[in-house]
Order: C-alpha cells, then sequence, then structure tokens
C-alpha cells in the first residue's frame, strides 16, 4: 500500500494531465442526482453516477436508522470536498502529508420546521472544520495551503455564497 505522500505525486501528475487536456473556454461538468423514496420505509435512495448512498431518520422520527440524515450528508459533503482539495492543492504546491483528516460540526434545530418557530433557521448552520495533518511542511507552507483550500472548495464556498435554486413539479402516475 503506498503512502498519502505518495498518493500526492499521483494527483500532482493528474492534475497535470487534466489540466493539460483541459480546452479553453470548455463547457461546465453537468452535476446529476436523483433520489428516490422507498415504500413503506421511507429511505431515501440517492443515485449518483453508478453509486446508491441510503439517507433516513432516526427512529425518533419514524425512520429506521439506515443512513444519515440529510443535515449529517452535508456534513459529510463538506468535509469530503475539503479534504478532496487539500490534497489537489497540497499536491499542486508539493507540500508533503503524511496524514489527514478533516472533523466537521454543525448545528441544525428541529424546532424551525414548526410554523410558530419563524426565527429558528431552518438550515443548518455554524459549520466549522478542523483539519488533522501530519507534515513536515513549515507553518508558512500550510497556511498558504489552507488559504487556497479555502479559496477553491467548491462546496464550502457555496455554503458562504448561497445561490439560487429552481424547483418545479411533474406530476407522474405511480
Amino acid at each position: 500500500m503506498s503512502s498519502l505522500r505518495e498518493y500526492l505525486g499521483q494527483k500532482r501528475a493528474a492534475l497535470l494531465a487534466r489540466r493539460e487536456a483541459a480546452t479553453p473556454g470548455g463547457a461546465p461538468v453537468p452535476l446529476h442526482a436523483t433520489v428516490t423514496a422507498e415504500g413503506r420505509s421511507g429511505v431515501r435512495r440517492i443515485r449518483i453516477r453508478d453509486f446508491q448512498i441510503l439517507s433516513d431518520s432516526g427512529p425518533d422520527f419514524a425512520g429506521y436508522d439506515l443512513g444519515p440524515g440529510s443535515p449529517e450528508l452535508q456534513a459529510g459533503v463538506l468535509g469530503s470536498c475539503v479534504t478532496h482539495i487539500f490534497l489537489i492543492k497540497a499536491a499542486e504546491l508539493d507540500v508533503p502529508i503524511d496524514a489527514l483528516s478533516v472533523d466537521v460540526r454543525a448545528e441544525y434545530d428541529p424546532r424551525a420546521q414548526a410554523p410558530d418557530n419563524t426565527d429558528i433557521p431552518v438550515y443548518p448552520q455554524n459549520f466549522r472544520y478542523e483539519v488533522r495533518l501530519d507534515s513536515p511542511a513549515s507553518d508558512e507552507d500550510l497556511a498558504r495551503l489552507h488559504a487556497e483550500v479555502e479559496r477553491v472548495c467548491p462546496i464550502l464556498n457555496l455554503i458562504r455564497n448561497p445561490q439560487e435554486i429552481s424547483g418545479t413539479i411533474v406530476r407522474v402516475a405511480a
């Protein structure tokens, strides 16, 4: 099994090849997910490419605890993205890393869904993350790495700078 430092070498080569292959003025990459509610359990089956993830509620909310809830998944998605961008930027900037993990915390207040609680946000809030890494790099190099991650991490910046989302309903036969 290779080390994380060896992987960063592979990541750097892939990053440079990907950038070289990108066409100037290229188009955005489309993203697609489909989520269906399963009968009897209400489990949400998330399908992305050839992958499936289950999302569920705990027993206190008529769920079976078969997977994380949506707010928990959002914390996990943020952690995954921050971790991945740390790897990408470490490879790009030649910052050696021997171990890396990201711990994400946030709060969600279920009281917000009650009609009389309009002062409580209906979304997860107070996101914070802690990066735990082992690296021989200098504090200055790690600060530069962190600043780059904060600058380009897509999910971190989506949460910080939300955008409009449109939704429609299409009636279908069951």
